[in-house]
């Protein structure tokens, strides 16, 4: 099972990396990450763009599915996120806790919550499907 360092130094030099993703905690039952809020994280209204919340919930449940990734298969990918925005933030931390549905040999299904840390607030309740890759 890899640890928090290790989910950590996989995104460096990428994407997650580039926003501030931190993982914090590495289980096969959930995923947690967190980010904090910068302005270049924020939408031009001033508020916590909705691109980086999704980001740190995919970028979550993505970093969980290759923990669970079956014998044989050599990644994964996207093929279907759903997003709803309830609230949003202007500073603080942003929270991830993403946790399995369904760990199929074809597909997984994560579901994630994003939270304000500052004031509890549930800022996304997240689903995405992932399709597992097998070499031919």
């Amino acid at each position: 099972m890899p640890t928090v360092a290790d989910l950590n130094a996989l995104g460096i030099d990428h994407f997650p990396d580039h926003l501030g993703i931190v993982f914090t905690r590495a289980s096969p039952e959930e995923i947690r990450s967190e980010l904090t809020i910068r302005k270049a994280l924020m939408a031009p209204n001033g508020y916590l763009h909705a691109g980086s919340v999704v980001t740190l919930a995919d970028t979550s449940s993505g970093y969980g599915c290759r923990l669970h990734l079956p014998p044989g298969a050599t990644g994964f990918t996207t093929i279907e996120l759903k997003s709803n925005h309830l609230s949003t933030a202007r500073d603080g931390t942003v929270e991830c806790s993403a946790k399995p549905t369904h760990i199929g040999r074809s597909t997984q299904v994560w579901d994630a919550i994003v939270t304000h840390r500052e004031t509890g607030r549930t800022l996304a309740l997240f689903r995405c499907t992932q399709m597992i890759l097998y070499s031919k």
